[in-house]
């Protein structure tokens, strides 16, 4: 089949390798029909590359039709349509049941310290092969898998897989209620997401991002923009906004691919260079994030307010402003979406009128022999690219 592969620091490739085989009974495996190139895939594209093996297959979104079921498998058959999770959760241990996906014991990986397995994230998280790739295994086919009504087009559903439960729970871990007001730091596909479902709460939504096109997509959902500003005069202008006080909230829907931070992006580019047996430990115990939004977060928080962090960092230590998240009271949330935790209440809604316009939130549908410039375009942020799906 072909995949995507990860060959080296910014060179992804399309490549033929082997099929994926049914290796438990409770496998499945999936033809993909759409699969989503994510802001995540470009930690994997720079940043993250010395936890990588040339020829891992990459991606994370991905959805399709079950062409075969282990012979444990009791709830799927052929020809079923799925959305596959980026979380590779049992479904069914401690962690699971109180609905931390994201911290599966059946798959977390101990020997690197880190939570559940993802489908195509680095020797970090399992290194399970991806969903950018014409199959996929999926294992734990009967709790997994979500199965998805046939007729609607893949878009309706396909951002089931990580978008949508992604900024649903960075909304609720935000923790505002309606005539409550959020800022969210970041127009992208999580920002932009985050911002429709805050709004259909009847929330107040004020969207910080320095991309015009990205903040007349906000717009065009109900929320108030502004432009990107240093912290300080963010803070000053949120503060003339919202009655003197500052947003009850603040959504980072950015992470570690932030501008603004030029010693960190240095970091990152330093280590690059190292051997992966040196880089690896490095980037396990240093500070090699660009902080610029969590700390634009915490200076434009309102008094007693939540930062809720859905963007990804990856550097193990750093320095946080502490006295001041202390001195303002500041609740922060964080942590990889549970996808099952927040799967159904979603589906109720694609299953109705697309009041999340997921028909239409994607701004390119490319064939998947297309992916290794797609990354680059989407790193550089060229042709307003905000959202890509590739077809196989």
């Amino acid at each position: 089949m072909k995949a995507v592969t990860w060959q080296g620091s910014q060179d992804m490739r399309v490549q033929e390798v082997p099929d994926p085989t049914i290796q438990d009974p409770g496998d499945v495996i999936v033809r993909i029909t759409s699969t989503g190139l994510c802001g995540s895939d470009l930690h994997l594209y720079e940043p993250l590359g010395p936890f990588m093996t040339p020829g891992d297959v990459v991606g994370h979104e991905p959805m399709g039709i079950v062409e075969q079921v282990g012979p444990g498998v009791e709830t799927l058959v052929p020809g079923d349509r799925v959305v596959v999770p980026f979380n590779v959760s049992c479904g069914t241990c401690w962690m699971c049941s109180r609905g931390l996906h994201s911290q599966c014991e059946t798959t977390q990986n101990r020997d690197q310290g880190t939570g559940a397995s993802l489908f195509g994230y680095s020797k970090l998280y399992g290194q399970v092969p991806g969903g950018q790739a014409e199959l996929l295994r999926v294992p734990f086919g009967d709790t997994l898998p979500i199965k998805v009504p046939h007729g609607p087009p893949d878009d309706r559903f396909l951002f089931l897989s990580d978008v949508l439960p992604t900024a649903w729970q960075a909304v609720e871990y935000a923790g505002v209620g309606e005539g409550e007001s959020v800022l969210i730091i970041g127009g992208g596909p999580i920002g932009a997401m985050a911002a429709r479902i805050a709004a259909r709460r009847g929330i107040r939504v004020i969207v910080s991002e320095p991309e015009e096109d990205r903040r007349q997509r906000a717009a065009a959902w109900g929320a108030e923009v502004v432009e990107e500003q240093p912290p300080a005069e963010l803070a000053a202008t949120l503060r003339e906004m919202t009655d003197g006080r500052g947003p009850d909230a603040v959504i980072d829907a950015v992470g570690m691919e932030a501008h603004g931070s030029p010693a960190a992006e240095l970091a990152q580019k330093a280590v690059k260079l190292l051997p992966d047996v040196v880089a690896e430990p490095l980037m396990k115990r240093a500070a090699v994030d660009r902080l610029v939004v969590i700390n634009t977060a915490i200076e434009t928080v309102r008094r007693g307010g939540t930062i809720s962090i859905s963007g990804v960092y990856g550097g193990a230590v750093n320095p946080l402003p502490l006295m001041q998240i202390f001195d303002k009271q500041i609740e922060l949330r964080m942590g990889q979406a549970n996808v099952h935790r927040w799967s159904d209440d979603i589906l109720e809604l694609l299953t109705d009128d697309d009041p999340l316009g997921t028909e239409g939130f994607a701004t390119h549908h490319l064939p998947l022999s297309e992916a290794p410039e797609a990354y680059k375009a989407f790193r550089d942020k060229q042709d307003g690219m905000i959202k890509v799906v590739f077809q196989p």
